[in-house]
């Protein structure tokens, strides 16, 4: 049986760039691999779903209201989850993250060393970020380094990789954004992280969410919150892709 692999795109007025990472999402990434395209719309007002429909995508899901990235994401992870993918992949709708490198990024998955993967700016190669979002990059991902004894390098990526356990146990505590408390979470659980360099750039178009007063009351608050729960480790199983085919070989 082939993997089924969903690519989820958090969407809220994206209709500029949304066009762009769906045709960059590669679709024949192994011959036992199938690549459908899920897009959250976080309550548009434009013509994102629009577009998005015509670039593609297989699958739309539609807040009513904007109701905050975390909230889009944990919906991604669900929808995903339903739709049943072996893997899930999250990546940011305004065409900053390279769509492309989603077979490098899934590959420690369908190998089954890893279960979570996160695409890294800063073992990649990083264009045009400016100081103040560096710094604050350098701040959330040493805070997390520190909480999990464990060293991350880019802790606020917008690109990430999912086994199915992961898709399944992943809680995102707060609907205003995902990057730090899901990393916690998972990790905490027992769940095996790795880092994957991606190239990036920033965005041509648009504008970032990121505000910094309600970045600050929002996140930091749910960090404290998630640290404060208590998770038992999850009995996380082991398989590869090329475990399956020969599973299925003998059974055949």
């Amino acid at each position: 049986m082939k993997k089924k692999v969903i690519v989820f795109l958090p969407a809220h007025n994206e209709e500029e760039s949304i066009v762009e990472v769906i045709n960059k999402i590669p679709r024949h990434i192994h011959p036992q691999v199938t690549v459908e395209v899920l897009v959250i719309n976080d309550g548009s007002t434009d013509n994102t779903v629009e577009v998005a429909k015509k670039a593609g995508a297989d699958h739309i899901h539609s807040h009513t209201h904007n109701k905050g990235l975390g909230a889009t994401v944990r919906e991604g992870l669900k929808q995903s989850y339903q739709l049943g993918a072996d893997i899930a992949v999250m990546i940011d709708a305004d065409n900053e993250y390279p769509a492309w490198e989603i077979p490098e990024l899934i590959q420690p998955i369908l190998d089954g060393s890893y279960d979570y993967t996160m695409g890294s700016r800063f073992l990649g190669t990083i264009e045009g970020m400016r100081i103040h979002r560096r710094l604050g990059n350098y701040f959330f991902t040493l805070l997390q380094s520190i909480l999990l004894k464990k060293w991350i390098y880019d802790g606020q990526s917008g690109m990430r990789a999912f086994s199915r356990q992961a898709i399944e146990h992943a809680e995102i505590i707060h609907d205003y954004n995902y990057a730090q408390v899901i990393t916690l979470n998972l990790v905490r659980k027992g769940f095996r992280v790795k880092e994957v360099p991606i190239t990036y750039r920033v965005r041509s178009n648009g504008q970032s969410f990121i505000k910094f007063r309600s970045y600050m009351t929002s996140v930091i608050p749910a960090i404290l919150k998630e640290m404060s729960r208590s998770h038992e480790k999850v009995n996380i199983e082991h398989s590869s892709i090329e475990e399956c085919e020969t599973n299925e070989g003998k059974t055949g």
